[in-house]
């Protein structure tokens, strides 16, 4: 019993980091977006029908929940665009480059 706890605690811990990087990563690259394109958090926030705080929380990765449309509307309003592929897969040439 205490190894099938362990094991769970053990996935369930890295399915936590696994999942904090990847708002983390996505976060980063909205902010990097924004700043890039020289719009503020509030005039983001203020276009989207969002508060300022949400917008900071989603760029530090640190949001508690943010729903999928609520973030395509952010990515569509930055020109970005989500990108779905096996977990694991190596980068594509393009994501190597920086073209994608």
């Amino acid at each position: 019993m205490f190894c099938i706890r362990y094991i769970f605690l053990v996935e369930l811990l890295i399915c936590f980091v696994y999942d904090s990087f990847m708002l983390f990563e996505i976060g980063r690259q909205i902010r990097c977006e924004r700043k890039r394109r020289k719009i503020s958090q509030e005039k983001l926030a203020h276009e989207l029908g969002m508060s300022r705080s949400t917008i900071s929380q989603i760029e530090a990765g640190i949001v508690r929940e943010i729903g999928v449309r609520k973030l395509i509307r952010i990515l569509d309003c930055l020109g970005l665009e989500m990108r779905v592929r096996s977990a694991g897969s190596p980068p594509t040439l393009e994501e190597l480059r920086g073209d994608a």
